[in-house]
Formats: structure tokens, C-alpha cells, sequence
């Protein structure tokens, strides 16, 4: 038996709008900050305008994923599009590897070669308008970034970039106040170092969602525990948890009835997933209490009981 929603928790559509603003006023200050590090010769600025350029295509990616997402469903993908907006986490995630790894290699070229002339004046007057760019980003993607991974990834972006603006501005402070210029290459350093371990951790949840992995927050001994503790259920097994998407946790198994009528078992259980673990999407199969166990579907209950010479076949 199968009971589930059709909607995602949150608001999407006030998602993608937050998205969209977050999206024009980045992509315009990024070009200002390029016009910024070229005319100051500042490589922080720059480097910020390449984290910038990150934000930008990881903010259109989740706004174009959220609109994806909401195609219907079809014979082919049953589940619809939601995992559209994994994969462009998935993608925000390399990105954001890859400016971080260019980051660390322009500034090692600038330490080593320190011959660039740097305007700290205009280069703080340019940082400090990014750092109120990227506050207002933070502000808005805060809440979403709660709900989805693909908002968390361009949340952590733009955070990371609301760091990088302030440490701009350190450098440009050092700069000014004692004219030593390697504080620009320093600043740009530690920059591209923060963004690697953000990175790391969103390409781990990211994979954690396309392997099927168990959600984190769901705790597997502890929902079969409340399972059993249903009146009429006897024993659960086969039980698999996964996530279609963030926010979107998916959950089938088999269960033993001990003569209970199966509907009320299963209402019963539905009822409990929902309210107690969150789970909207489940699938359920109730057997009876004289239900021949052949070894076909029990695999993952050692109580469950292997005819001599059979292998369990995993479904």
C-alpha cells in the first residue's frame, strides 16, 4: 500500500524569487568588482569577483533547478524532476572547488612575484560595497537555505563571498596603513582556504542524496522501534529510507501484522512516520501473521527465516 504527498515542503516560488533578486544584484557587482581589481590592481578584489562569478552561475543553476523541479511527473521519471536540483548542487559544488583552487594558485603567484602597484583607497571603497551586497544575499537566501541543499549551495557561496568582501577590506585597511602589499595575496589565500572544507561537506550531502544514503537526520533502530510499538504490528523488515530531494524523504519496508486489520495497521503507521519522523512519502507492504516467509523479501531481518540452501535474493 502507498501514501504519499505531491508537494515539497517550503514555498518554492518565494525561493526562486529571493533567488532571481540575489541573482541581478550579484551578477551587477560582480562586474563592478573586475573593474575594481584591474583599475587597483588589487588580486583580493579579484579574487572576490571570481567567487562572485561562482555565486552567479550557482545562483542561476538553483533558480533554473527550482522551475525544472516543477515539471510534472512522467511514465519514464515517476518521481518528476526534483532531483534536478541535486545535480545542480552538484555542479555548485565543483565550482566552488574550482575557484577556491584558483584562488590559492593566483596568490601563490603573487607572493612569489609581488610586483603589482595596489590602490588600497579604491580597492577598500569597492570591498566594503561588496560586503553590503553579499549581506543583503545572506539575508535573503538564509531561510531557503534551511530547506534545500541547491539553496545551500548558493547560500554558502554567497556567505563564503560576504567573508571574502571583509577580508578585502582588511587587506585594503593593512595596505593603507602600513604599505605592506602582500597582505592583497595573503587576504586571497585564506579565502580560497575557507571555501575548500564549505565545498567539501556540500559534495558529501550532495552524494549522500544520489547513493540513497539514509537522510542524517532520520535514525533507522529508532523508526523501527516506534513501528513495532504500533498496535497490530508484530515485526518490521526490509525497511529502506532515502531522499528524493532536500526536504523530500522517501521510506518503503514490509511489516507483520498480528492480526490487526491491515488498513488500520498501515494508518496507523503513516500517521506516525508523518507526524513523529517527517516521512510524507511512504510505501508499505502489511503481510499477515501467516504470511510464508520464502526468503524473497526478508533479507534485512535476521529473525526472517532462510529455507536450507536458498539465497535471499535483494530486491
Amino acid at each position: 500500500m502507498h501514501t504519499h504527498t505531491s508537494d515539497l515542503p517550503g514555498t518554492r516560488a518565494s525561493t526562486e524569487r529571493r533567488l532571481l533578486i540575489v541573482l541581478a544584484i550579484t551578477g551587477l557587482y560582480m562586474l563592478a568588482e573586475v573593474v575594481g581589481g584591474l583599475l587597483t590592481g588589487s588580486l583580493a578584489l579579484l579574487a572576490d569577483s571570481g567567487h562572485l562569478l561562482g555565486d552567479v552561475l550557482g545562483l542561476a543553476m538553483a533558480a533554473s533547478a527550482i522551475r525544472f523541479a516543477r515539471r510534472p511527473a512522467t511514465a519514464g521519471r515517476t518521481y518528476g524532476f526534483y532531483r534536478a536540483e541535486i545535480l545542480a548542487a552538484l555542479v555548485n559544488s565543483f565550482v566552488l572547488i574550482l575557484v577556491a583552487g584558483w584562488i590559492l594558485y593566483a596568490a601563490l603567484q603573487r607572493l612569489a612575484e609581488p610586483t603589482v602597484e595596489i590602490r588600497a583607497l579604491p580597492m577598500l571603497a569597492v570591498a566594503a560595497g561588496g560586503v553590503a551586497v553579499t549581506i543583503i544575499g545572506v539575508t535573503l537566501l538564509h531561510a531557503g537555505a534551511q530547506e534545500s541543499l541547491n539553496v545551500r549551495a548558493a547560500f554558502l557561496e554567497v556567505m563564503g563571498d560576504l567573508l571574502s568582501s571583509i577580508g578585502t577590506i582588511v587587506a585594503a585597511l593593512i595596505i593603507l596603513a602600513t604599505g605592506w602589499t602582500a597582505a592583497d595575496a595573503l587576504i586571497s589565500a585564506l579565502i580560497g582556504v575557507f571555501m575548500l572544507p564549505r565545498a567539501w561537506v556540500l559534495l558529501r550531502s550532495v552524494i549522500d542524496v544520489l547513493l540513497e544514503s539514509a537522510p542524517g537526520h532520520l535514525n533507522i533502530p529508532q523508526i523501527e522501534a516506534a513501528m513495532r510499538a504500533v498496535p497490530g504490528v508484530d515485526s518490521v523488515h526490509d525497511m529502506h529510507l532515502w531522499s528524493i530531494t532536500s526536504g523530500f524523504d522517501a521510506m518503503s519496508g514490509h511489516v507483520r501484522s498480528n492480526g490487526r486489520p491491515s488498513e488500520d495497521v498501515l494508518h496507523d503507521l503513516r500517521t506516525m512516520l508523518r507526524d513523529r519522523f517527517g516521512i510524507e512519502h511512504v510505501t508499505l507492504q502489511v503481510e499477515a501473521a501467516n504470511h510464508a516467509d520464502d526468503g524473497a523479501c526478508c533479507v534485512a531481518d535476521p529473525r526472517c527465516f532462510v529455507p536450507a540452501g536458498a539465497w535471499p535474493r535483494v530486491p
